[in-house]
């Protein structure tokens, strides 16, 4: 038996019909080439009856249930038919209709009784153009008090394999024999009076970043948990979903990002601020004050897989500001002030440091009496995913698409995942609140050309630009 950590059972408590708590994953496949060559191959028919039949039982953390809300313990029972969906889409099977099957896929509540994942296959995908291999897709959720982000992306790279040429006899949920032990990482026994020496240590750090925001209240490279302000993104959403995906040259980010001396976040961040500054204006309800973007990072200093290890930054998103360049310089001082005090802290004191500095936040969050008074406006998430290619079975990853979770108060989530040389977005949105959100990748684009244009510019010396000073 395993205690849920306190960030894993907030998830659990925030879960309600209209506010599922898991997070997922799209990945989009290729038949391999002895599949296309062999026209008596099914090879997705291969893998769903190899899922079907297999006798190997889960492994960590998909083999964990719930125990009275308060642990997680082994589950004895593996039922495969209740985690496991094999579909094809109607024809014409475009990604269109494959966001539309995800949407609602992801809208839906996990049972608690079980094991809390679920496991889709996809078939029935046109090629992505002409003469291209057929493709399909897998669609893995999982509750989020299982995983963070960077435990899912470690989980799915353990799942695949970087040879075309391995076989892979186990499911997705049944990891690959020479990775099985390493994914549990137990927690190092330390005595109560250690623990109690380490909340103690942090007293004084914690106080003092504290004190050094007071000192900062008002620089406009600061954020407080009271900066942001009302707006359409932020009210009581309803249980309809709406996911819209992307992929774009992680190139064109770094070049734009290597210009203008600031680091590729900075400028993937200041695309969305963008998008979102003219999808607001587009409906007329882009509020006078600049968003705030609530921007998870990592505190795991170890190769688990398992349970939150995050903190989040506050990001001021400049969306008051037309000139683009202009965001830039306000997301890349917001984003290095806060880098900044992380780094004077240790992962106890940053932890005590966001109880006290974020309370606000977390109050209204667990009791949502004020959804519309948040101390962010949206999550925008940056996973860093495999930079070597992934197979299953010999069918290439050719792209992952990150699914993440809404909230009250909370109507749109960017999480991106970066894949070989592209990263891919995507957006989930209540769609009852925020129609046409699909909209927002074809501003984005424009956004990235803006940037790139003005960085060209600068580099024929039309521009001049510091980052530190605008």
């Amino acid at each position: 038996m395993r205690l849920l950590g306190a960030v894993d059972l907030l998830f659990l408590l925030l879960e309600s019909r209209k506010q599922p708590m898991h997070v997922g994953g799209l990945f989009l496949f290729e038949l391999p080439e002895q599949a296309l060559a062999d026209s008596r191959c099914n090879f997705v028919q291969d893998l769903v009856q190899q899922m079907q039949t297999s006798t190997v039982s889960p492994s960590f953390p998909f083999n964990q249930v719930l125990k009275h809300l308060l642990a997680w313990e082994q589950d004895e029972d593996f039922d495969v038919d209740h985690h496991f969906r094999h579909i094809a889409l109607p024809c014409p099977g475009r990604i269109r209709e494959l966001l539309m099957y995800v949407s609602k896929e992801h809208s839906r509540l996990l049972d608690r009784a079980m094991p809390l994942w679920e496991c889709h296959i996809i078939e029935g995908i046109v090629p992505e153009t002409e003469g291209a291999p057929a493709r399909f897709a897998l669609y893995f959720k999982i509750h989020h008090s299982l995983v963070d982000g960077i435990a899912a992306m470690r989980l799915i790279q353990k799942s695949l394999s970087q040879s075309p040429t391995e076989p892979m006899t186990l499911p997705v949920w049944s990891l690959m024999t020479r990775h099985r032990n390493q994914f549990e990482t137990r927690p190092t026994k330390r005595s109560a009076w250690t623990l109690v020496k380490e909340q103690l240590s942090t007293i004084k750090p914690v106080f003092t970043e504290l004190a050094d925001n007071i000192k900062h209240y008002g620089a406009d490279d600061y954020v407080g948990t009271f900066d942001a302000p009302k707006s359409i993104l932020n009210q009581r959403i309803s249980a309809s979903r709406r996911i819209a995906a992307q992929s774009y040259e992680i190139e064109r980010f770094r070049s734009i990002a290597s210009e203008f001396n600031v680091n590729t976040n900075d400028v993937i961040l200041a695309v969305c601020s963008g998008a979102i500054r003219r999808y607001l204006l587009d409906m007329n309800a882009l509020p006078t004050k600049p968003l705030i973007a609530f921007v998870p990072i990592s505190l795991r200093r170890d190769d688990s897989n398992n349970g939150n290890q995050i903190s989040f930054l506050l990001a001021n998103l400049g969306t008051n500001l037309e000139n683009p360049v202009k965001r830039l310089s306000i997301i890349h001082r917001s984003m290095n002030s806060g880098k900044r005090k992380f780094r004077r802290m240790n992962q106890a004191q940053v932890i005590n440091y966001s109880a006290l500095a974020y309370a606000w936040e977390g109050i209204n969050v667990l009791t949502g009496m004020f959804p519309r008074k948040q101390a962010f406006n949206l999550i925008i998430s940056n996973v860093p995913g495999a930079k070597e290619p992934l197979y299953w079975n010999g069918a290439p990853l050719k792209a992952l698409y990150p699914a993440s979770i809404i909230l009250d108060g909370q109507a749109m989530n960017i999480t991106l995942a970066t894949y070989l040389d592209k990263v891919e977005f995507c957006i989930v949105a209540c769609s009852k609140l925020l129609p046409h959100v699909q909209d927002m990748l074809k501003l984005i684009e424009e956004e990235l050309v803006v940037l790139e244009k003005l960085s060209e510019d600068k580099r024929s010396g039309v521009l001049e630009f510091n980052p530190l000073t605008m």
